[in-house]
């Protein structure tokens, strides 16, 4: 498993080379921002952000985040019985 997300995050190569027909579909991948972000600030010699993939993954990560904190607030009454 850990074999196949390596693969699918760019931590041994860098976007760019993902054809541009699918660097947005591989954007779904909020790693692919976090990775190619560090990636850029270290090195600073690579291409620049892919900025509607940053864009696509900051927008994933806020809907995760909005998603998880409004489940967490329905279920917390729960937690206490469950556990």
């Amino acid at each position: 498993m850990i074999q196949f997300g390596l693969y699918i995050s760019p931590v041994g190569f860098s976007i760019s080379v993902i054809p541009e027909r699918w660097r947005l579909i591989y954007s779904l991948n909020p790693m692919v921002g976090v990775i190619d972000g560090f990636r850029w600030a270290i090195l600073k010699d690579g291409p620049s952000l892919y900025l509607p993939g940053f864009i696509l993954s900051l927008a994933l990560v806020a809907a995760l985040l909005i998603s998880g904190i409004w489940y967490f607030r329905k279920t917390e009454r729960t937690f206490a019985d469950v556990i």
